[in-house]
């Protein structure tokens, strides 16, 4: 499970042939909401979310979960920390949910009265900001203008702020959870190999659309592609230029 703030999720990983998942949550959400009575707190049914994610080649599940008198029943999409994330880890709907904002139509109408420095920076924090939020899940053009403006590309943006997390996860400070994810290489012997701060990728038992997306699939093999004055790099601060 993870906590932030006043969210709290319950991640269960089970095979379709499990009889007893329906029991085990309704099970953990009834000790929850006696953990939360307990301390002042309230579960609230009603902004309770249920979301299925079978595998690729695993049927559909609909799974009935019971939460005091409430039934939870499978939905096809939840808000996860401002993401919509689907049953099919499409982010179709996440993506139709950035592109429906008006900010920009805003910025649009006044930007007669904005130098081209203000329209810059309103863009960059109003807008660009919101396409950045949590960019590395929909990972599957360079023009004169991005450049000038010091913008990268929307595919370069998601390699950076992955790579980013992959040298907190490396060097510190990253939550447990994500440097669980990554493992350093280690020589053996004392070779010219073992001072290249590599990551070792991960062996791929399975593939599949989903396998080929993770932090621990994608993080080593950009890292290992890094030259290694940017691998070797002392402080985020000198990583970053």
């Amino acid at each position: 499970y993870h906590c932030y703030a006043n969210d709290t999720q319950l991640i269960f990983s089970f095979p379709p042939s499990d009889t007893t998942v329906s029991a085990r949550i309704s099970t953990c959400l009834s000790d929850i909401s006696l953990w939360m009575s307990a301390h002042q707190l309230k579960l609230n049914p009603c902004k309770t979310e249920l979301l299925i994610i079978p595998g690729d080649s695993s049927p559909g599940q609909d799974l009935q979960i019971t939460l005091h008198d409430s039934l939870l029943s499978p939905s096809a999409t939840a808000c996860n920390l401002g993401v919509t994330m689907d049953n099919k880890l499409s982010f179709f709907p996440h993506v139709a949910n950035v592109a429906c904002r008006f900010l920009l139509y805003n910025i649009r109408r006044i930007r007669q009265f904005l130098s081209i420095q203000a329209a810059q920076v309103l863009v960059q924090s109003l807008v660009i900001s919101r396409l950045d939020y949590c960019s590395s899940l929909l990972f599957s053009h360079t023009t004169p203008l991005l450049r000038s403006l010091h913008w990268l590309p929307v595919a370069a943006r998601i390699r950076f702020k992955t790579l980013m997390l992959a040298y907190k996860a490396k060097n510190g400070p990253a939550p447990s959870y994500l440097s669980d994810l990554i493992t350093s290489r280690t020589a053996p012997r004392c070779l010219r190999s073992s001072s290249t701060a590599r990551l070792v990728p991960p062996s791929l038992r399975m593939r599949g659309k989903y396998i080929l997306r993770l932090f621990s699939v994608l993080a080593p093999r950009w890292w290992n592609e890094l030259p290694l004055d940017v691998r070797t790099a002392e402080s985020l601060i000198i990583f970053k230029r």
